[in-house]
């Protein structure tokens, strides 16, 4: 069996791309305490969730991830309020940015820490269009305070790369190096 150390309700479903022999124990670290550049951020944190967990279980695999937005070298963290949702999706329209995934898959034998890269195209977003969809709720826990899953909103134009990685593990990387 392996543990998914992670609270997100999204990496459990795509984690099921993968396996349905999981279980899942959120890692519990403290993420501010790291000082490196933002696109460091997902490979550290997936290690640092990864080793919390698995020093706990370290008779299992453990698998943790961690995802960032970063537009022009601007990190894009959850927004958690509605005013910090809309300034995010004004920045982002219009424009080029990287999703990247680290994540790491730890077991007695082994270690794997890779990270993805996925360069999302944001459509040109109307202030109708941002009030409505700030207006679900969906952006408050999603970093970028979007998900490129919410269909109904046309906030994505085209990607270039993994999709899964975008929504927050990127399952097809994953399968090539699953072991």
């Amino acid at each position: 069996m392996i543990i998914l150390a992670s609270e997100s309700p999204r990496r459990r479903e795509l984690i099921k791309k993968i396996t349905k022999d999981f279980t899942v124990i959120p890692a519990n670290i403290d993420e501010s305490q790291l000082h490196i550049p933002a696109c460091d951020l997902p490979g550290e944190l997936s290690k640092l969730k990864a080793y919390d967990v698995f020093n706990k279980y370290p008779n299992d695999k453990v698998l943790a991830c961690d995802t960032v937005v970063i537009l022009d070298g601007e990190l894009m963290g959850k927004p958690h309020t509605a005013e910090k949702a809309r300034e995010m999706l004004h920045k982002l329209s219009g424009k080029k940015h990287v999703v990247i995934s680290g994540y790491t898959l730890i077991s007695k034998e082994k270690e794997i820490t890779r990270t993805v890269r996925t360069y999302v195209y944001f459509n040109k977003l109307s202030d109708e269009l941002i009030e409505k969809y700030i207006a679900t709720g969906s952006p408050m826990d999603k970093a970028g305070a979007y998900g490129i899953q919410d269909k109904e909103f046309d906030l994505v134009n085209h990607i270039e790369g993994s999709f899964d990685n975008v929504i927050g593990l990127p399952t097809e990387d994953l399968k090539q190096h699953w072991f």
